[in-house]
């Protein structure tokens, strides 16, 4: 009896001090978000609402700038299969006769209301901003009734209207041609009034397109689109022409700033999201915000082009395509966009269990674990069938397609497939409940079973795992 609870001694004490340290299961982690690229074929300008029923509704931008479809379904994914309905089309003559642009779905004080340009039948190009409105519950089968337009300070080219509530106060942000201003759109900002097709106050200028990066091939600033996070409030608006050349910008302000004073915003040196050869998206932009199924990760829905070279105008190419991202955030809680990632799968990122502020990315080819992760692609991987077939995974870098994690010498690097068997080999894992944690993920070796990928010094390794230690350094969380 001595001998039993003496043995019995030692592993109780063996397995405290094996897990003494030890960080437990991460509560409230971020889940992967994964959709598949594209989710909708031939549809620019796309908008994304998640409403309190249930759905998402989705609106966009038809080829044939010709009327308003909607969409809904459960699921970001689902709107991919959902059917299309038409809830209005243009007029034959005069207002509204042309160019139906940029639709926007929004729910305001217990009705629906779509935001959209239009041009005239007898002048195109006079685009002005209008407003629909629903008391449906569901606004696929209900009535519309046209509000009108929304009158702003200058009888000129305006467009892309979208609405937001910050502080109790709902705003009206849009672009506009101003006179005696030479670009094409500048962004501006307002409050709303007594209803929501009506601006109230005075207007400010948030954007004028004056760097390269805005004003190659037009001056354009258009298609801003809210997020607020963090303490901040973030506008992401589009710049340059519609081809290869267009890419999002971005403001940033404090939560607690005067929004209508200029002064309030910073605007990035750079574009936050452009033209990826290597994935082979081109000219993303005109995005907006939704947030996930279970609402923990914000995703950028955005439109984009799978080719570069365009013959003609790029207003009369029909395939921009809607596709849907998830959005990162770095430690200062600025988003970070990344890149926009090649159509199929989208990536995840593989977070330390056992360093929570730490990822798996590759650095000249080497794969390692690191903190403050830049550029932020260097970090994503997709997670696809297996090179040596079903029942594995391979992970393939997101900015390096047909790149994948694969283990030479025990060492993890990110290299190409050269298709040979041994490259599919080492590039297959079979993944596991986390060691660590079963809401996690382990990845063990096919061609070695019993070795895992394991973080060690920073490094990401083949090795085996036998301790508390190992089993911690063996599990990440897909993010």
């Amino acid at each position: 009896m001595k001998t039993v609870l003496l043995r019995l001694a030692v592993l109780v004490f063996a397995a405290v001090t094996a897990t003494a340290g030890m960080p437990v299961p991460q509560a409230g982690a971020t889940p992967a978000v994964r959709y598949t690229n594209p989710i909708a074929e031939r549809r620019a300008d796309p908008h994304v609402f998640k409403h309190t029923d249930g759905f998402y509704y989705f609106t966009a931008t038809v080829p044939e700038y010709d009327r308003i479809v909607l969409r809904r379904a459960t699921t970001i994914q689902g709107l991919a299969s959902a059917p299309e309905t038409v809830i209005w089309r243009k007029h034959s003559s005069g207002e509204m006769g042309a160019h139906i642009w940029a639709p926007e779905i929004h729910f305001i004080n217990g009705k629906w209301y779509v935001y959209f340009a239009a041009g005239r039948t007898d002048d195109i190009w006079r685009i002005r901003m209008y407003v629909l409105e629903s008391s449906a519950a569901n606004p696929l089968t209900g009535a519309w009734t046209e509000r009108g337009r929304v009158t702003t300070p200058w009888d000129t080219f305006s467009l892309d209207a979208s609405t937001f509530v910050h502080n109790g106060v709902r705003y009206l942000t849009w672009a506009q041609q101003e006179p005696g201003i030479s670009t094409n759109s500048n962004v501006y900002l307002a409050r709303m009034g007594a209803n929501p097709w009506t601006i109230t106050g005075s207007v400010t200028r948030l954007v004028v397109p004056s760097l390269s990066w805005e004003t190659r091939g037009f001056k354009v600033a258009e298609g801003p689109a809210v997020l607020q996070r963090n303490g901040k409030v973030f506008l992401t608006y589009s710049a340059s022409a519609t081809d290869a050349n267009y890419c999002l910008g971005l403001l940033t302000a404090s939560a607690s700033a005067d929004l209508l004073n200029p002064a309030s915003w910073t605007k990035s040196a750079n574009p936050v999201f452009a033209t990826n050869a290597a994935t082979g998206q081109y000219g993303p932009g005109h995005n907006s915000f939704t947030v996930s199924e279970d609402g923990s990760s914000d995703v950028m829905v955005y439109h984009d082009r799978n080719y570069r070279d365009i013959s003609g105008d790029p207003l009369n190419d029909p395939n921009r395509r809607t596709r849907v991202q998830k959005v990162y955030y770095k430690a200062d809680g600025t988003p970070d966009f990344g890149i926009p990632v090649a159509d199929g799968p989208t990536p995840v990122r593989l977070r330390s269990y056992a360093s929570t502020d730490r990822f798996v990315r590759h650095w000249e080819y080497r794969a390692r674990v690191e903190a403050g992760v830049s550029p932020l692609a260097d970090s994503q991987f997709k997670l696809v069938t297996g090179l040596t077939g079903s029942g594995t995974v391979s992970l393939e870098s997101a900015n390096f397609p047909g790149y994948y994690l694969r283990h030479r010498d025990n060492e993890l690097w990110v290299e190409r497939n050269d298709g040979s068997t041994l490259f599919r080999n080492d590039a297959s894992f079979s993944q596991r409940a986390g060691l660590a944690a079963s809401s996690a993920v382990s990845f063990e070796s096919v061609n070695f079973p019993g070795l895992h990928l394991r973080a060690a010094n920073g490094l990401l390794g083949l090795q085996a795992v036998t301790d508390a230690q190992g089993r911690a350094d063996a599990t990440f969380v897909l993010e």
